[in-house]
């Protein structure tokens, strides 16, 4: 997308009713709705594990919108990790390039926008890790080693397993305890 677009496709994002979570990525708009149960307890259960390792300046947050106007994005982690100082604010986003990570459960309706587009935005957008949790496939996937374009590095793992969340969490993230769809 032109970036000279974005404002314009943010004030039609804004104007929509609540209850919709909306992201831009180029010229596409994608809207979802709220998500189901086992969505919400397997975010959960990894919220947990990333809460007790997050340095105490970095605070999560659900439902924020990242924002990098200069590539003409605006996505909406399931969860992101974000300094205290930008979420002082009165608005429902913050620089994509603040968040220490992007967490998101793929969506059984619509898991390219996970797998492909996040993929693709996420390093684009300045953040350095992304786990996708995917409990269609039961498996966890952290992408990481962004270089502005792409992903250089990304580790697999299947529900069960654990898996190694680097600096600045350093935890190995339990998965036993997620279900599939």
């Amino acid at each position: 997308m032109n970036p000279e677009h974005f404002p314009l496709l943010e004030e039609a994002r804004r104007s929509l009713p609540d209850g919709f979570k909306v992201e831009l990525s180029g010229d596409t708009i994608v809207m979802m709705v709220s998500p189901s149960g086992i969505h919400q307890r397997n975010l959960l259960l990894v919220r947990r594990q990333f809460d007790a390792h997050a340095p105490s300046e970095l605070l999560p947050s659900e439902n924020t919108d990242l924002v990098s106007p200069n590539v003409g994005k605006s996505r909406n982690p399931d969860l992101t990790y974000l300094p205290g100082e930008a979420l002082e604010t009165t608005d429902n986003q913050v620089p994509s390039e603040v968040a220490a990570v992007a967490v998101e459960l793929v969506s059984p309706s619509n898991p390219e926008n996970n797998w492909v587009g996040k993929v693709r935005d996420y390093p684009l957008m300045g953040i350095p890790l992304y786990l996708l949790i995917d409990a269609r496939q039961k498996t966890v996937t952290l992408f990481s080693r962004p270089d502005g374009t792409r992903y250089h590095r990304r580790e697999d793992i299947e529900f069960g397993e654990t898996l190694h969340i680097p600096e600045p969490f350093d935890f190995d993230l339990n998965t036993t305890e997620l279900l599939p769809y």
